[in-house]
């Protein structure tokens, strides 16, 4: 597939830049909220693209539904495919499903390169698809051509055969361009460095001195699909290493497969540019002539030395009921104090850990102009420093419904799980930076009543806005609601409790992860995403 057509592709799927200046509401849901965000309107029954109006909404999962990750994050795998089952593998980044064997029908869902689907044996027609719709596992259909093979040899699933790892908090290795450089279809020669990278040892002998880029910093990371035990020693950069340390593409100056669309020509070295602060997803790493090189998700080969390894924040949320009880606070501030009372007045008793969950009382107190919080081990905490956290006051109708819903606190930055009436999951979030301003205008968060219409287990965020250019590939666990405003996990920053995207709600990586195995729609084994879901778990955003 060329890079042209895979580009316009993107544009399609709804892969909107940024999680900025969306295009106006979702179709048939409120975009106002209420004027009282603690009594939620009903949710309209969508009559749009994707709606119920739609001749082709999508089935209903199946049963058997997609890994099992409860809100406690533990993972539960899915049945392996029967042996000698029928099987067809997606070759492209984002191979779509339909709801019928059509080109115009309802895309239901998407595969990525490397994906293996258990299919039906018979071929479904050709209409629109030259090589045969094959209906596939659970549900859907998909068109054997540019996006997906039978072929189970073909260079890209053989290429493609890491996962995204759904039991981890994050699904890749990912790192975050320190330094810009060149992006290769093949490892380079000396002569290669010299031409593309003529500051190479300039470059590297500034890597060598910061503890938090190039190939000796981080080794956790690179190596994290390298087999059990510890990442290898240091000294082993100075090594050469065989070819059979290499990908199997790699091997004898061989290009990897043109998954990415950017190799032109068949002698290709070159193909493209990494730029400072872009981030990027690698499935191997592996060292070539004492360098460390790095395959992204598309098999660009980048040098290691231009990254910052990226872990992801360690925090998440608490399970209501287990870890917390209503009432309690999140502590959202850093140096947050707790105080005790001394005579009539509130003195600082001691530190309060950042981003814990403390339990209340439900007595509070006005000191100072703030407002403070009992807490059960008698101390007193701040509002500025800690949100408190209670039950809706008036339960919605979707609520009274048994659905599951997501309620998400601009000012106190929390969001809430529940499940019908009950209220299963806290934690933190970082809603758009401009707080309460115009999303149409500002960097800040729609408000309304929404449903989760698609989800990926990753896809790629930019902005070519002058002035807030970036590129952000593989974000993780993505649900949109509302055009481009979606829930995603965020491994570029760990400031969670504090105002920070574009206007998305940004998760830590653990907590993205578990609420989109959480809510609905359900994405299927093996499956990369699902698309316009009329049952998609609603999401109210207000103050």
């Amino acid at each position: 597939m060329s890079f042209v057509r895979w580009s316009l592709s993107l544009l399609a799927l709804l892969v909107l830049p940024g999680c900025r200046r969306p295009a106006g509401p979702a179709p048939g849901l409120s975009a106002e909220a209420p004027a009282d965000s603690s009594a939620p309107a009903a949710v309209a029954t969508p009559t749009a693209e994707g709606s119920a109006a739609d001749p082709d909404p999508a089935p209903p999962p199946s049963p058997n539904g997609p890994p099992v990750v409860d809100l406690r994050g533990k993972s539960t795998p899915p049945s392996p495919i029967p042996e000698g089952a029928p099987r067809l593998a997606s070759i492209a980044m984002l191979t779509v499903v339909r709801a019928r064997p059509d080109p115009n029908a309802t895309k239901v869902g998407y595969l990525r390169a490397g994906a293996v689907i258990e299919m039906d044996p018979d071929e479904h027609g050709k209409g629109g698809c030259p090589g045969g719709w094959r209906k596939i596992k659970p549900y859907g259909f998909v068109c054997l051509g540019p996006e997906a093979t039978r072929d189970l040899d073909n260079p890209i699933v053989r290429a493609s055969t890491r996962r995204p790892d759904t039991t981890q908090k994050l699904p890749y290795m990912y790192g975050i361009a320190t330094r810009g450089g060149p992006v290769y279809a093949r490892l380079p020669t000396a002569a290669d460095l010299k031409e593309y990278e003529p500051r190479l040892e300039t470059h590297l002998a500034k890597w060598a001195k910061d503890k938090e880029s190039g190939a000796t910093y981080g080794l956790d990371v690179w190596e994290k699909w390298r087999g059990e035990g510890a990442p290898p020693a240091l000294e082993a950069m100075e090594n050469k290493v065989t070819d059979k340390d290499l990908p199997w593409y790699l091997v004898n100056g061989g290009a990897a497969p043109n998954l990415s669309g950017l190799i032109k020509t068949e002698s290709a070295m070159k193909i493209d540019e990494v730029a400072h602060h872009n981030g990027v997803a690698f499935v191997d790493s592996f060292l070539w002539e004492g360098r460390r090189y790095n395959v992204s998700t598309d098999l660009r080969v980048i040098p290691a030395d231009r990254m910052r390894p990226i872990r992801g924040s360690d925090f998440h949320g608490f399970t209501i009921g287990e870890d917390v009880e209503f009432p309690f606070a999140l502590v959202r501030k850093k140096g947050a104090k707790r105080y005790h009372v001394d005579g009539k007045r509130l003195v600082v008793a001691g530190d309060l850990a950042w981003r814990s969950a403390v339990n209340l009382t439900g007595k509070q107190r006005m000191e100072g102009g703030k407002l403070f919080y009992e807490t059960k081990e008698g101390d007193w905490i701040d509002d500025h420093s800690a949100g408190r956290v209670d039950p809706a006051k008036k339960m919605p109708a979707w609520g009274k419904n048994g659905e599951k819903w997501i309620d998400v606190n601009i000012t106190k930055q929390v969001l809430v799980a529940y499940e019908g009436t009950k209220a299963v999951y806290a934690t933190l979030v970082s809603s758009g930076e401009a707080g309460l301003g115009d999303p149409e205008t500002s960097k800040s968060t729609k408000r309304g009543i929404f449903r989760i219409h698609t989800k990926y287990i990753s896809i790629t965020m930019d902005s070519d806005t002058v002035g807030e250019e970036f590129e952000l590939r593989d974000v993780p666990y993505v649900q949109y609601f509302e055009n481009g405003f979606a829930l995603h996990g965020s491994y570029w920053h760990d400031v969670f409790g504090q105002p920070k995207s574009h206007g998305c709600v940004n998760l830590a990586p653990e907590d993205a992860r578990r609420l989109f195995w959480w809510s609905e729609p359900q994405v299927p084994p093996g499956w990369h995403g699902v698309a316009r879901s009329l049952t998609g778990t609603v999401v109210f955003i207000h103050p």
